[in-house]
């Protein structure tokens, strides 16, 4: 019961994990190697409930009130072995469908999570542009209200599990307008859509060639008068900005859950490798220096481990956990690229091919200190919560 997991949570860590060793990895390389997403893997994660287990029960969660740590790890457990998949399961739900459980209307929530749960289908977020990334507030995308109707134009960027086979929904961020502050300045008023796939006007852009994470699915968005009638505007008017914020706040537990994953799944393979591995007629575990590397690796994951445990703890609580998400966000990312150099090191030469899983670790790792947030906005939103004044932009 290490770290407090009920019994239900450990038990479908194991399971996850039967999964990852046995299915997942064997896949992994090749996948990988092909750049195409596991279509028959994630109908098998969807069978075994992965995407439902953030969800209340009617939206067919196995849970009255659905439990986000045991998809946290799920996710882990998933990204110990393959980063790609483990980012499309925490994205199509941290990103894709907790936006409308959140923030959605009662007919918005029953049309769209019980596929979006059931894995059946996948949902993405439109946030990010060319020249709004940290700064959301540089949002150039509009939607004008025409009638019943609203008509979007603009492009988004970097939008993970929009060009899928089963991708059905993409949540986009628009300015409507614009609002006063208290201070007399004004600022866009940002709203957020839900926008079916396909839609007459919106063009999927080619996939990006990425260093990493290359099973998992992003693309480009561009938005030519695209409309959608008002009632698919999610929540508020104007408050896209913060649906966002919110988002990504509990996003970045699970996203520090994938970090995780994957620093677990470097240490595994760095402390099974030096015990294989003889060099000079002993195993590499004997020398000291790989000893006290693969502590301090284990060092480092448990710490990323207990961040967003501690994250996810208070979430469910319903206490403030900006701050610690931010904390665990930056913590596991990391030690996910800390761990994955030093797992390469360790493995020397093989450290350096493709198929072995510590390599494609090491590259995949560090989009984990960019995406959901980057490194500096993670500080950023620290050094505020401790009151600092440096905390601004």
């Amino acid at each position: 019961m290490e770290y407090g997991f009920t019994p239900a949570q450990v038990a479908l860590a194991e399971q996850v994990r039967e999964l990852a060793d046995t299915v997942v990895a064997p896949a992994s390389y090749d996948y990988d190697t092909k750049q195409t997403l596991p279509y028959a893997i994630i109908r098998q994660m969807g069978e075994m409930g992965l995407f439902a287990l953030p969800f209340p029960a009617r939206y067919g969660g196995s849970t009255p009130e659905g439990d986000y740590t045991a998809f946290c790890l799920a996710v882990e457990q998933i990204g110990r072995v393959d980063q790609s998949l483990g980012v499309t399961l925490e994205a199509a739900i941290g990103l894709g469908a907790m936006p409308i459980l959140r923030f959605g209307s009662q007919q918005q929530r029953d049309a769209w999570l019980p596929m979006l749960a059931a894995g059946e289908a996948l949902a993405a977020f439109g946030l990010t542009e060319a020249r709004a990334g940290s700064d959301a507030g540089a949002t150039e995308t509009t939607a004008v209200l025409d009638g019943h109707h609203w008509v979007l134009n603009g492009t988004k960027q970097f939008i993970t599990n929009s060009g899928t086979d089963i991708t059905r929904l993409v949540t986009v961020t628009a300015v409507t307008g614009e609002i006063t502050r208290p201070d007399g300045s004004t600022a866009p008023e940002l709203t957020a859509f839900l926008v079916p796939v396909p839609s007459e006007g919106l063009e999927v852009g080619p996939s990006y060639d990425k260093i990493g994470w290359h099973t998992s699915d992003t693309h480009p968005l561009t938005l030519t008068d695209v409309r959608v009638p008002t009632a698919a505007m999610l929540g508020e008017r104007g408050r896209g900005f913060a649906y966002a914020v919110a988002c990504l706040d509990e996003g970045r537990i699970a996203f520090a859950a994938l970090a995780t994953g994957a620093a677990q799944g470097c240490l595994e393979e760095a402390i099974r490798y030096s015990k294989e591995r003889v060099v000079f007629g002993r195993p590499l575990e004997a020398s000291q220096h790989i000893a006290f590397t693969i502590a301090r690796m284990a060092a480092k994951v448990h710490t990323a481990r207990l961040a967003w445990v501690e994250a996810a703890r208070l979430m469910a609580a319903g206490e403030p956990f900006k701050k610690q998400a931010s904390m665990a966000k930056l913590v596991a990312s990391e030690a996910a690229v800390a761990c994955a150099h030093d797992a390469s090191q360790i493995f020397g030469g093989y450290g350096f091919l493709n198929s072995t899983v510590v390599a494609r670790h090491y590259r995949d790792s560090k989009i984990l200190e960019i995406g959901e947030g980057t490194s500096e906005v993670q500080l950023m939103v620290i050094a505020r919560a401790l009151g600092l004044s440096g905390g601004g932009v």
